[in-house]
């Protein structure tokens, strides 16, 4: 009865001022809450494939208390040097090269003000809508270079490869995610050191790779000490299925870093997040099983939506290591894929079932769709939906 009441609570008393018409937006994953209002129930209602996290370890709500009940009065410590030993323990640098923040999208706030001062910024796309959203708040130049079609090839082309193509501008700042989101294609680590050298900054997101078997190794952060123009940014929000700490952090020279640190808001980080930071990784071996585990979840539940997804025809997944995958309407040769949105919006009036809208990509639009692989019991229910819906979907 409380939850009835709950529920009744939220759909006539919450509004969006945003999104008043219900439809999909175009938007980051995740967001339980506009769909909520769309379909005037719980939040939690939903299952949510929109938002790409590892399952959240039932051992982690003790922690969290934990950490709650130990941090709630003190102010944070301002330089999170607890935290940062960690880091520092688990990477193998000074603490000084290490930045925590209220989670990756706060730091590429304070990239994107560094990179303005060096000139025009370099997108490829499809690629993450908040390195635009980030370089927008300084005016910072920047301009966005469209990938090629990877689906008939096994691997992508070498990046530096595709970027030695004539380009209009000359940029001297690169932002690029490793592996690649949102097709979940891994870069070569050789072929993105070699960029290094030809841009005044190179930002690597490494937000997916600690779920990528043997993910690390392809990890920029060993060669950080001999490029100085190298940003990587980590988050702890994928890995431990922790979105709502907000909790990442930066790798860079120490230069940066306090310059950084200069510019932004003091307790940007909470004391419950820092805490649950430290103690996730004081122990590197402890986090490296668990990487292993998320590694080998994510491995079978790639496998196992792939041999679904081949049984919807008219639908094609493109190969990806993450923990999600990339999916466009009808083959790869159709130059103009049917938009996908009475499908999505089916899932969720129907099945409450959210799937990302991929308008946010530029290059890809209505035609494609990114589902975040779940537990396996939850992907059994989504399958389930989509398979209806689908049907309804070519049928109708």
């Amino acid at each position: 009865m409380l939850v009835g009441l709950w529920r009744s609570s939220w759909s006539l008393s919450h509004t969006c001022p945003v999104c008043p018409i219900p439809h999909l937006r175009a938007n980051h994953g995740g967001d339980i809450w506009s769909a909520a209002d769309r379909q005037r129930v719980s939040p939690f209602a939903f299952l949510d494939a929109s938002a790409s996290l590892a399952p959240t370890p039932r051992w982690l709500s003790l922690q969290i208390s934990l950490s709650i009940a130990s941090q709630l009065r003190p102010y944070p410590d301002p330089t999170y040097h607890a935290f940062r030993d960690s880091l520092s323990l688990l990477h193998g640098l000074d603490p000084s090269w290490f930045l925590p923040g209220n989670g990756a999208a706060e730091l590429f706030t304070w990239v994107a003000r560094d990179s303005a001062a060096e000139g025009m910024n370099l997108l490829p796309q499809p690629g993450f809508s908040d390195y635009e959203r980030a370089l927008r708040c300084w005016d910072a130049p920047h301009s966005t270079y469209q990938l090629p079609t990877w689906w008939n090839t096994p691997s992508p082309r070498a990046l530096s490869e595709v970027l030695s193509d004539p380009l209009s501008c000359q940029p001297q700042c690169l932002w690029v995610t490793q592996p690649h989101n949102p097709t979940g294609l891994l870069w070569d680590t050789t072929d993105l050191l070699s960029l290094l050298s030809r841009y005044a900054m190179v930002v690597v997101d490494e937000a997916f790779l600690p779920l990528v078997p043997q993910g690390e190794e392809r990890s920029l952060i060993p060669h950080l000490d001999r490029f100085p123009n190298l940003v990587v940014i980590r988050s702890l929000t994928k890995l431990y299925g922790l979105a709502g700490l907000r909790l990442g952090y930066a790798v860079a020279h120490p230069d940066r870093l306090r310059r950084w640190s200069a510019w932004r808001d003091p307790w940007t980080v909470n004391s419950v997040a820092a805490e649950l930071g430290r103690l996730l990784l004081s122990d590197p071996n402890a986090y490296r099983r668990h990487c292993s585990g998320v590694q080998s979840w994510s491995t079978s539940e790639g496998v196992w939506w792939r041999d679904r997804l081949d049984q919807l025809p008219g639908l094609t997944p493109l190969p990806s290591v993450a923990n999600f995958v990339l999916v466009r309407a009808g083959s790869p040769d159709d130059a103009c894929p049917v938009s996908l949105r009475p499908l999505l919006e089916g899932l969720e009036a129907r099945h409450r079932v959210l799937l990302r809208d991929c308008r946010s990509f530029i290059g890809l639009g209505e035609g494609w769709f990114r589902l975040g692989y779940q537990r396996r019991s939850a992907n059994r229910m989504i399958y389930r939906a989509l398979r209806r819906e689908w049907q309804r979907f070519v049928g109708g």
